[in-house]
């Protein structure tokens, strides 16, 4: 993964705290696709605080949660704790060293968002060489931003945050890099060439400190890149959502693209 670890550090509580839950139809299919009944090794490549692995624990026999940034597994942690969840390791390392990492053989790999910073060649390479051949490759969310329809009120944060941050997408302490092809034709042209794209729409509704506290877990807008200047943001925020939207209450449709990659 080739974004600044460091970058995710002050973020993670608010990533833990504000990001959404995958939609429960997700684990049906994949258990489904890839008969999960408590035995397989599923591998959570760039895991956060564990979205996804804290809930595949339930379906695999093993979790390998890995991520670079130690606070995201610290809280991953804390919630496997919370959860009563005992069958999750917690792995610092970088995707750039996969074969190092001493992996079981892997029935099915999940990555997020996480695959973006990815050498995304490479990483597939890897995995063909530490999955089983019945094993499959999930990338969720599927794209880079503005391959979905933005909710009304996302103008209003763009503006604020660029009062800040100034135009350009932030990305730790670079910019985000923009992929030269799809996450799709890059799939199709690995070891794992079969690919099938099956979308998941949820509707989220969040109050305004909710709205901000998700603001403050992205990649582009972290407290670390506000500084000192972060309590104003907030109250700018804040005041400007407000305005748009007195009730407080903030609509979102998600979509999540699942693609599933096999041999």
């Amino acid at each position: 993964m080739t974004a600044d670890p460091h970058a995710f550090v002050s973020a993670e509580n608010h990533y833990a705290r504000f990001r959404p839950r995958y939609p429960d139809d997700l684990y049906v299919l994949l258990a489904d696709r890839f008969g999960l009944d408590g035995t397989q090794h599923v591998l959570d490549l760039g895991c956060g605080p564990g979205t996804v692995a804290l809930e595949l624990a339930g379906l695999a026999g093993t979790v390998v949660a890995v991520d670079p940034a130690a606070g995201m597994l610290e809280q991953g942690r804390v919630l496997a704790g919370e959860r009563g969840i005992h069958n999750i390791r917690w792995q610092q390392g970088d995707s750039n060293a996969l074969l190092s990492l001493c992996l079981p053989p892997l029935d099915l790999v999940v990555m997020a968002k996480s695959y973006h910073w990815m050498d995304r060649v490479q990483v597939l390479d890897d995995l063909g060489r530490v999955t089983t051949e019945q094993a499959g490759i999930v990338i969720l969310s599927a794209g880079p931003p503005g391959t979905t329809a933005l909710p009304g009120w996302a103008p209003v944060v763009a503006e604020v945050r660029a009062a800040y941050l100034g135009t350009a997408r932030r990305a730790g302490s670079g910019t985000y890099p923009e992929p030269e092809q799809t996450y799709q034709t890059t799939v199709e042209r690995s070891p794992f060439p079969t690919v099938e794209v099956v979308p998941f729409d949820q509707i989220v509704v969040r109050s305004t400190e909710e709205l901000i506290g998700l603001q403050l877990s992205n990649s582009y807008s972290t407290p670390a890149q506000l500084g000192d200047r972060q309590e104003a943001f907030e109250e700018d925020l804040r005041r400007a959502l407000l305005a748009y939207d007195p009730s407080g209450r903030y609509e979102e449709t998600i979509r999540t693209e699942a693609l599933i990659a096999t041999r």
